[in-house]
């Protein structure tokens, strides 16, 4: 019995060992005889700053407080300013309490596009003498450009602190239209310092934020997709399939807030086609295409994001599934268009077959869908009657329409998603493998002889008919998608494919 004591004793010590070595390796230690600060956001213990050279810092510091105080004035701060979205409140906290990565999203889309002879300033003497971080500044502080700026010990990760407290101006120099992206670089070995350190360091950034490993940004230069779109796409394709994994396990329908979540997550593509859409002064939106595409050479396929983020595409698609009225539940669609934040000026769709859904997402105020729903094409986009215009509200209303007959979206603020389901007039021609691929990320394919009128009438034009606009079909419908929510159907994968496969049959 006394033998099994102490080997009892002894495990004991060797358990509390073990918890002390591993509290030690979590930086879980007492700090002045107290536990440290759990974040509410992480869940683990707040870093306690140590340290690590600051009192070496203040005796090497050549500059008195007093000195310094003299360029601290309000003259200086209105000629340094911090950029305008600096005082923007922030949605979004990525990183650990005090971890280092805590910068704004325009600020890595400044900074990752500077390149090694982009020329700068540096504000004079802007952080306060006794620090280490006062000792680095005012030796990379004389840099003339960012290459400079390298070599004097300046990295990344100042330059996002530096630009964001207006500490550094962009004088000029060449700026890159995107971050670098090593999968479009000829020759790797021949990057300079400057885009090899962006490069490494953007990288490592995205993975910290999205929680991705870094062969999961190795793309192939074909996708077309910068390294920040694949990051969030990623992100918002997990997102997306947990959702979905959500709303099998507990049969219940995908809601309009969890499309927002995605659509959020979602790095849309500068889109330089579509002309007919772009406001004036504007040469590119944020738009993106989803589903069935003919391409410039005549090819017909789903696109590439499509089979990349499929978790994306059926949380769009099951929501509508979920959602459909029953008096339109036949509904075909083989493409989605996404759109963020640009108000679509005056245009008719120029491909699409048959009636589109469109509905709207996100925090904005105006931004209501204009539609002309008797436009023939008769008239040209100017001449159309103001009076005869229909608008409608996306955020509350899922609306049926003629995208080929005008419309146009109204002004907004705030941040916008647009979402439009529609056929593609290339629809009939598409080999079945590719419909089969469609009914897997959950579009209802129309069969080859779908009638383009069946759910909306073809528009009369302006002046209208007598009678035409008595008729009992209508070129417009609408549905409050809050009415339509608490009745949606649960979602069911297996449900689409089994209502969907017969089609495919069909000639």
């Amino acid at each position: 019995p006394g033998s099994s004591a102490i080997n009892r004793r002894s495990e004991i010590a060797m358990v509390a060992m073990k918890k002390s070595v591993a509290a030690m390796k979590s930086k879980r230690v007492m700090v002045a005889g107290r536990r440290p600060e759990i974040s509410p956001l992480t869940g683990k213990p707040k870093r306690v700053r140590q340290d690590r050279g600051a009192a070496a810092a203040k005796m090497a510091a050549k500059m008195s407080k007093e000195t310094w105080l003299k360029y601290q004035t309000d003259s200086y701060k209105k000629a340094w300013p911090k950029p305008d979205y600096m005082a923007e409140p922030r949605s979004t906290v990525y990183v650990r309490d005090g971890g280092e990565g805590a910068y704004r999203d325009q600020t890595f889309e400044i900074v990752t596009r500077w390149t090694s002879k982009t020329r700068i300033a540096y504000r004079p003497h802007a952080k306060a003498p006794g620090s280490k971080s006062h000792l680095r500044y005012e030796k990379y502080a004389k840099a003339k450009t960012v290459g400079e700026a390298l070599k004097l010990g300046s990295y990344p990760i100042d330059w996002c602190f530096d630009y964001e407290h207006g500490f550094i101006k962009v004088l000029g120099g060449p700026i890159r239209d995107e971050p670098i992206d090593i999968s479009k670089v000829a020759d790797p070995k021949k990057m300079d310092p400057v885009d090899k350190k962006v490069y490494g360091w953007f990288r490592k950034e995205l993975c910290k934020r999205c929680g991705l490993k870094k062969d999961e940004l190795v793309m192939e230069a074909s996708w077309n997709e910068t390294m920040w779109q694949r990051a969030h796409r990623l992100l918002s394709n997990r997102y997306a399939q947990e959702m979905l994994d959500q709303a099998q396990r507990t049969k219940k329908a995908i809601s309009q807030q969890q499309v927002l979540k995605v659509l959020k997550a979602w790095a849309f593509g500068r889109n330089f086609g579509r002309l007919n859409v772009m406001p004036d002064g504007k040469d590119w939106v944020w738009s993106d295409t989803l589903g069935l595409l003919r391409d410039r050479v005549g090819d017909i396929h789903v696109t590439g994001p499509a089979k990349r983020y499929p978790a994306v595409v059926q949380v769009l698609n099951g929501w509508l599934h979920g959602i459909l009225p029953a008096e339109v539940k036949d509904f075909p669609w083989t493409s989605i268009n996404l759109n963020c934040n640009y108000a679509a000026k005056r245009h008719r769709d120029q491909n699409n077959f048959g009636a589109s859904l469109i509905a709207a997402t996100g925090e904005f105020t105006g931004g209501g869908l204009a539609v002309w729903p008797e436009d023939n094409k008769s008239n040209s986009l100017a001449q159309l009657p103001s009076a005869k215009q229909v608008e409608f509200d996306l955020q509350e209303n899922l609306v049926m329409f003629n995208g080929n007959s005008a419309h146009e979206v109204k002004g907004f603020k705030g941040e916008r998603f647009s979402i439009v389901f529609f056929t593609a007039g290339c629809h009939a021609k598409a080999e079945s493998k590719v419909k089969a691929e469609l009914t897997d990320l959950g579009f209802q394919v129309p069969v080859s002889h779908e009638k383009p009128d069946k759910f909306l009438r073809a528009p009369a034009g302006y002046p209208a008919p007598k009678g035409a606009e008595q008729s009992s079909k209508k070129t417009l419908r609408s549905w409050n998608i809050k009415g339509l929510e608490k009745k949606a159907k649960a979602f069911n994968s297996k449900a689409w494919k089994m209502v969907m496969k017969p089609a495919l049959k069909k000639k």
